[in-house]
């Protein structure tokens, strides 16, 4: 088996690790409990060990700050916003110490591992995508690639059979000359992404993506979280979620309400605080109302997308299910009601991207590395045949400085734009024997720079003396393929040119990510 290659669904809530067979068939690697998904919760103690999944989430119980949950919501932020057991980390740290937990766990079936793809929503900017791709270098991989978790899944649906899941019809994989369109609706623990893939056997495109990075299954245990807290607080005059620990309980009570209410009408949630109890019955029903807005959300996302690739419901052939939060009955029963159309998961919801990040590493390196791979011939020989074309999630823009102090975005790369892509657009200096000028670089679709994401910059130097006022330069900005940028500045007086990864505004450099490494490598992790 290709062991040294694996596909990480890194998620908000859970994570995954997958492989391919000797086939170039992807399956999911268990923890060393024999679970297929591990919680993205870290424990750090003061001996050096480092306890990641159930284990940890069990002490949050009792001790929540000694605990982080959650880190991917701030993933591309200088910390997680808080202490974890005295110190503050950046989320790239605990990121990979959640990495390092599920390669080791992977190591212990199937030997070194050493190159891996990780995925990241699709909305995620080139900010937090760095920051994913520096947390897999701190915990010691090779980082292959950084994949859109909609395209992973898109991608090992057409390429892997599917397994029924409760009595859900097979989806079979492609026919070799059969194309399809697939609407990926992929809610998780923190993010929501809708993309629109056409795809084949041997070609697969994005042609639309939208999302919401800050909206999730999380936000639904809020919902609850903020339900029982009033019927406590009513009946008891005290408010459980000003303790961190009656706080910490009831979110973990309010996760597993949400799940049960997957499977049945109607259960009920303890919540204890200042030495009071109270168990608070709730429904579907009532948990569906309370939520509405939320899905709206997802609703109002979803016609969104389709209305950016200009289709109708009729052009989409399948509509599929990707994250643990789709298991709540009531987005299928949206989807069913806005496309006509039922649902697909035949997948397992909640492995489907790691199993697709795999699939990616393999069609890499069967392209580009083939000696060094240990699939068959005719696996391989088909991963390489695969076109994988994506498109960006967010407008890329230059800052530019209009009459007085405004400066706006001049957009270069509309959203959704094919990739990978690059354009270029002519600017003048602003004042007489300027000696150098900045080129700023940012994403958004907002009018104004100050209300987008700046990514970073780069400056041309030691620009001709006496250069006149209003003397162009050229700016190139490229997108890869897996939405990183680059920016290439050409004075069109002297030739000269200035080419680099732009200097981000934020995220680590080599040294820093050396050093978390470093830290990393020193814990014992469980």
């Amino acid at each position: 088996m290709a062991g040294n290659l694996v596909g990480i669904d890194l998620g908000t809530t859970f994570s995954a690790i997958a492989t391919l067979d000797d086939h170039g068939q992807p399956f999911t690697l268990p923890n060393r409990d024999n679970d297929m998904l591990t919680p993205s919760a870290v424990l750090l103690m003061d001996d050096g060990t480092a306890v990641v999944g159930q284990a940890a989430l069990d002490v949050s119980l009792e001790q929540p700050e000694s605990v982080a949950v959650l880190i991917k919501r701030h993933m591309g932020d200088p910390s997680i916003g808080r202490t974890v057991n005295g110190r503050d980390f950046r989320p790239e740290t605990l990121s990979a110490i959640i990495l390092r937990k599920l390669v080791l766990d992977a190591e212990a079936r199937i030997g070194p591992i050493t190159r891996a793809v990780i995925t990241v929503p699709a909305y995620f900017d080139d900010t937090r995508r760095k920051a994913t791709k520096d947390a897999g270098r701190i915990a010691g991989l090779d980082v292959l690639d950084i994949l859109d978790e909609p395209t992973a899944a898109a991608l090992a649906y057409s390429l892997e059979p599917s397994r029924p899941l409760h009595g859900a019809p097979a989806a079979l994989p492609l026919r070799p000359n059969e194309q399809q369109t697939i609407l990926v609706y992929d809610l998780g623990g923190g993010t929501f992404d809708v993309s629109l893939v056409r795809l084949s056997r041997q070609h697969f495109q994005t042609l639309a993506i939208e999302g919401d990075v800050r909206l999730g299954g999380k936000d639904w245990d809020d919902r609850i979280v903020t339900h029982i807290a009033a019927v406590f607080e009513k009946a008891h005059g005290s408010d459980p979620r000003t303790d961190q620990q009656s706080l910490t309980a009831l979110r973990a009570a309010a996760e597993r309400a949400k799940r049960t209410l997957s499977k049945l009408p109607q259960t009920s949630i303890t919540c204890t605080h200042a030495g009071k109890v109270l168990s608070v019955p709730i429904t579907r029903v009532e948990f569906e109302k309370i939520t509405s807005d939320l899905l709206f959300r997802t609703r109002h996302v979803t016609k969104t997308v389709l209305t950016q690739a200009n289709l109708s419901w009729d052009k989409v052939d399948r509509i599929l299910l990707v994250g643990g939060s789709t298991h709540m009955p009531m987005t299928g029963q949206m989807l069913r009601e806005l496309t006509g159309k039922a649902p697909d998961h035949s997948l397992a919801v909640s492995e489907v991207v790691a199993r697709g990040a795999a699939l990616h590493a393999g069609i890499i390196i069967s392209r580009n590395d083939s000696e060094e791979s240990s699939l068959d011939p005719a696996a391989r020989a088909m991963l390489e045949q695969v076109v994988e074309i994506n498109v960006n999630a967010h407008s890329l823009g230059i800052e530019v400085k209009k009459a007085g102090d405004d400066r706006v975005n001049d957009v270069l790369i509309a959203k959704n734009t094919q990739l990978p892509c690059a354009a270029s657009r002519v600017y003048y200096t602003t004042i007489e024997n300027q000696q150098k000028v900045r080129v700023k670089v940012l994403q958004g679709e907002a009018p104004l720079a100050n209300d987008c994401i700046s990514i970073g910059e780069c400056w041309i130097e030691g620009l001709p003396a006496n250069l006149p006022k209003s003397s162009p330069i050229q700016v190139r900005c490229g997108v890869a393929s897996n939405g990183l940028i680059d920016v290439l500045a050409l004075d069109m007086t002297s030739g000269k040119i200035a080419r680099t990864a732009i200097h981000r505004s934020s995220g680590l450099s080599d040294r820093e990510i050396a050093r978390e490494a470093e830290f990393v490598r020193s814990l014992r992790i469980q």
